[in-house]
């Protein structure tokens, strides 16, 4: 349960008192990740005491939960010792996140304090591609040998198993470490001791390889339920593996990203509050003169039918009515496409499947739009009835279009390798209005007879 703000009211309080001993024992009884928001909460100088007085093996813990501000701070307060024994109890996926973060003068020290196989094993980590699940996998994994009995995989668990990051599922390597199946603790529990690893093992093992993308991976992890995933290398050698919490933290990013991304802001890894005002301008003015400059498109159409507003003007008032549903039904579809495309329930070959669906989505709510707003223009304007028919049909096409291009747009632009999330709302409905202008004074140039 998440401390609620009388109990942060009270650990901060105590530290701003100095009474480190009462505040240890409070702490010690507490989830590590609660205990880095408390952290978070003090002074630099009240938070580096108090983890200080932390026991080892829990504030090892806590670091990992930490923000990377407030790690560096831990880091440059300790001596040499201490952060060695840090990197050295951390999982090295959390020290190589640690490194990609932290400034490049941070880095060398930890690196130096780092013992030669864990500078090793970071160095090796840091090679893989960003995003890749190389990039995210962990080395702590516990890997059995097919000629293992139960009893002897018991042993080798409980001698080695105290630092890796699962000992529920074990994976089983040859000498040369190809994966060659995967066996459960349950599994190892309901067998006889003198069963052998190999007679009990799934050899039908799924896994990843060091370069596939981390959204593939997360998708793997949805579509099957996992708790881990081995990752190995081209030669199908097990390097290391993906747990969920590592692809919780990947769903996070790419949400954030995809979010960020269909609000038409380049993605910033930061949070809100830690980003500079200058970041956040910068992130999302270049978006905003793609976006201006393209609705120029708009005003350019509309100067071709300055007749059309002489003859009649009244034209001009159903411009917005006509742009925002015509965007507004667009927005619906990419929304509903995109987030199909991002947890793999659409796949590139069900467009045609998808186009069919949304055209008669499209039809439905253009027709209930369209006979609404012609009862609402025939009550308003009962002199008017052609106008009507042309806005309301103009508004009817512009909803079927919208509807279509929310499917094309989104799936054209992952065929081409780009992010979906760009095809989003924005950008999407800078060229619905354009398409709507168009559809509309065709309508009333041919209708009405003007321009």
């Amino acid at each position: 349960m998440a401390l609620t703000d009388m109990e942060m009211e009270r650990l901060t309080d105590l530290a701003e008192k100095k009474q480190f001993r009462k505040l240890k024992e409070i702490l010690c009884d507490m989830n590590e990740v609660d205990i880095a928001e408390v952290l978070a909460e003090l002074s630099t100088e009240q938070a580096l005491v108090t983890f200080r007085l932390l026991p080892k093996d829990l504030a090892t813990e806590v670091f990992s939960s930490m923000e990377v501000e407030e790690q560096q701070d831990i880091i440059t307060s300790m001596d040499d010792r201490e952060l060695h024994q840090i990197i050295e109890d951390l999982a090295i996926d959390d020290a190589v996140d640690l490194v990609e973060e932290l400034p490049a003068t941070v880095v060398k020290r930890i690196l130096k304090n780092a013992a030669s196989g864990t500078r090793q094993l970071i160095n090796q980590y840091l090679q893989y591609p960003e995003n890749s699940a190389g990039s995210i996998m962990t080395a702590e994994y516990v890997a059995l040998r097919p000629a293992m009995t139960v009893e002897e995989a018991f042993y080798y668990i409980r001698k080695n198993g105290v630092d890796k990051e699962t000992i529920y599922t074990c994976y089983v390597i040859n000498p040369q470490r190809k994966l060659e199946g995967v066996v459960t603790l349950k599994d190892l529990l309901m067998s006889a001791y003198e069963t052998r690893v190999e007679d009990i093992m799934d050899d039908n093992v799924m896994s990843a390889l060091t370069t596939d993308d981390q959204e593939e991976v997360a998708a793997t992890f949805r579509k099957y339920d996992l708790l881990a995933l081995p990752v190995v290398d081209k030669e199908k050698r097990l390097v290391g593996i993906v747990t969920v919490d590592d692809i919780v933290d990947v769903m996070e990013e790419e949400a954030t990203e995809d979010f960020q991304k269909m609000a038409a802001m380049s993605p910033s890894e930061k949070s809100y509050l830690k980003t500079s005002v200058f970041t956040l301008a910068k992130n999302r003015i270049v978006w905003l003169l793609v976006l201006m400059i393209s609705s120029t498109i708009s005003g350019l159409i509309l100067s071709n039918y300055e007749k059309a507003f002489a003859s009649v003007p009244m034209l001009v008032s159903f411009i917005p009515s006509i742009m925002n549903t015509g965007g507004n039904s667009g927005s619906q579809a990419s929304t509903l496409i995109i987030r199909g495309m991002a947890t793999g329930e659409i796949e590139l070959k069900d467009v045609i499947k998808a186009i069919w669906k949304e055209i008669r989505v499209g039809l439905i709510c253009g027709t209930i739009l369209a006979i609404v707003n012609f009862g609402r223009l025939y009550f308003m304007y009962p002199d008017s009835l052609m106008i009507s028919v042309v806005v309301v049909t103009s508004m009817f096409l512009a909803v079927v279009l919208g509807k279509v291009l929310g499917v094309i747009l989104p799936m054209a632009a992952k065929a081409l390798k780009l992010d979906p999330a760009l095809m989003a709302a924005p950008l999407l409905t800078t060229i619905l209005d354009s398409l709507s202008m168009v559809i509309y004074f065709s309508l009333a140039t041919w209708l009405l007879s003007v321009g």
